[in-house]
């Protein structure tokens, strides 16, 4: 589907199913030894029309051995390094920051379309091995630094803890508020061509690769398009 010259930043169902699959496939053939992120189709709740697509995009089990962002941040390194009880060990470019004391934690990533901002949202949720859930102070140690500094000074508009809109389930999110203006931003140069069926295909994996860094998912840059290698390393 393509957008007008005066697009406004968000995604229509439709077209973030469209990416979502993409972000799917793209992440698969480029990433293989991580966990992939797979569509979640649901049921259509009352009101909403045959031709719109319910789902959500998840990837489950994500777990990381070492705070990677923490020893970079206090310039320093170790030579041990705790293991992920799987196959693969490398996690190379796509991270999530563990503790420095060596418990395994796991997280599941959602990203939902907000019926609200009409824009992806983050969903997330924190446990151990066990299933046991994680705490809020469990999570925040996980975090990149820059991600806990940004939740000292500003909690609440940053990350809140709200009811998953498809499990009916308490979850913590990164709040859309903003997302569309940036979004908007971000393909500026493009958002007036005619045809613009890329920006909806690369449309979740350049949100990703910003949102993402927050919970410490690094996209990597072989999943964009040569064309967008050089617009994404410009915006971050």
């Amino acid at each position: 589907m393509g957008f007008s010259s005066n697009w406004d930043g968000t995604l229509s169902p439709n077209d973030f199913n469209i990416s979502a699959r993409a972000l799917c496939e793209k992440w698969k053939v480029t990433y293989p030894v991580f966990p992939p992120w797979a569509w979640v189709p649901c049921p259509r709740p009352f009101g909403v029309t045959s031709r719109q697509v319910e789902g959500y995009l998840s990837l489950e089990g994500f777990c990381c051995p070492k705070s990677i962002e923490g020893e970079i941040d206090n310039g320093s390194s170790s030579k041990e390094e705790a293991t992920c009880p799987t196959e693969e060990e490398a996690v190379d470019d796509a991270t999530l920051v563990q503790r420095n004391d060596r418990e395994l934690h796991l997280y599941d990533l959602h990203i939902v379309r907000s019926s609200s901002y009409r824009v992806p949202a983050l969903y997330f949720r924190g446990y151990n091995c066990d299933g046991q859930p994680l705490a809020l102070d469990d999570i925040k140690k996980d975090l990149p630094y820059h991600s806990s500094k940004i939740l000292k000074d500003s909690r609440w508009t940053f990350m809140t803890q709200e009811e998953h809109p498809y499990l009916n389930r308490p979850w913590y999110a990164l709040h859309p508020c903003g997302t569309s203006d940036w979004m908007k931003l971000l393909f500026d140069n493009e958002a007036s061509v005619t045809e613009n069926e890329e920006i909806v295909q690369q449309y979740l994996l350049s949100w990703l690769s910003v949102v993402g860094q927050v919970v410490g998912l690094r996209t990597p840059l072989e999943v964009f398009s040569k064309k967008h290698n050089a617009m994404f390393c410009s915006s971050v």
